[in-house]
């Protein structure tokens, strides 16, 4: 879809991110992002009973009696969105699948990049509804673009505007160029750590082709809450018969003539990326991150209220 398309799509979403911040307030999101943690809020003098642990030592010493430290509980959440902005996000097979589609069919799939950003922009629609503080990155090779954690819909449309101007829409010459390198999700997710000094939940949007991500991803799961979505395509899964086709990867520029009348060609084909898949699913386990696999033919909302409903049940 054109800029135009996905602005107008996107517009619309602060209606949908409404209703969607009364359910977190009716309770099936409240977990979610009402916060986490306990913070300082006052100290007061020891008493029967209170636990030893709480005891603010260095206001005892000072003023020679105990005090016991209380807390509360945080009910602010930062919310830091990870967009990958890179060439594979904006190229995919959607795009192969739209040339053997109607115009009105092809609008109706939007690019991994398209889909990613309608997810983090409704995200960040209800989180602002609700109170919040987002912020976000756009990486490729490293961070290219930082909205520091602020409440506020001013905030979230910065965002919105700032990613629309990484849109390379369908059958730009920019996607079919070679750049040669992968979008670097370590950079971005060793960014991440560095800016959140409380715990915070960060929401990744990639497709997750790039290596090497592993042992940063684990890091930052062991002191925030991460969910790492993975933009996916239906032709990954099941590549129709289309003949003789030409397949470009846009990021290494490597070109490949693929038999898709085959039917070895295709079942390797569905095998490579469900191995992808499988290996993305286990990395996540691993290193204790949510995981969440949203299609390019999906519909973002439909997908994000039944993963967040489901968290906020358990």
């Amino acid at each position: 879809m054109d800029t135009h398309e996905l602005l107008t799509k996107i517009t619309s979403l602060p209606i949908v991110a409404d209703g969607l911040a009364e359910d977190m307030l009716a309770g099936n999101f409240r977990s979610v992002f009402k916060g986490q943690g306990m913070e300082f809020d006052e100290a007061r003098h020891y008493q029967w009973g209170d636990d030893a642990r709480a005891i603010d030592w260095n206001a005892s010493a000072r003023l020679g009696t105990p005090f016991v430290k209380m807390f509360r509980e945080e009910r602010e959440l930062t919310i830091l969105l990870l967009l990958d902005t890179s060439a594979s996000m904006h190229g995919g097979t959607s795009n192969l699948w739209g040339n053997f589609k109607s115009s009105v069919q092809r609008e109706q799939i939007p690019s991994p990049f398209e889909q990613a950003l309608i997810a983090a922009a409704l995200i960040a629609f209800s989180a602002e509804q609700s109170g919040q503080r987002v912020g976000a990155f756009l990486f490729d090779r490293e961070i290219d673009r930082v909205f520091p954690p602020r409440k506020g819909r001013r905030n979230v449309l910065a965002f919105v505007s700032g990613a629309l101007q990484r849109h390379k829409p369908e059958n730009s010459i920019w996607q079919k160029s070679s750049n040669g390198y992968t979008s670097n999700l370590r950079s971005a997710i060793a960014g991440a750590e560095r800016m959140l000094k409380r715990r915070s939940m960060v929401v990744l949007f990639s497709d997750f082709h790039s290596m090497g991500w592993e042992q940063e991803l684990g890091g930052l799961s062991s002191r925030h809450d991460v969910i790492a979505v993975r933009i996916s395509d239906p032709l990954d899964e099941d590549l129709p018969d289309l003949g003789l086709v030409t397949l470009h990867d846009p990021e290494t520029g490597v070109e490949l003539a693929a038999p898709t009348g085959s039917v070895s060609f295709r079942d390797a084909w569905s095998q490579w990326h469900k191995d992808h898949a499988d290996l993305w699913l286990n990395f996540c386990r691993r290193a204790g991150a949510a995981h969440l696999t949203l299609p390019v033919n999906a519909d973002p909302a439909t997908v994000l209220t039944r993963f967040f409903g489901g968290r906020g049940g358990r």
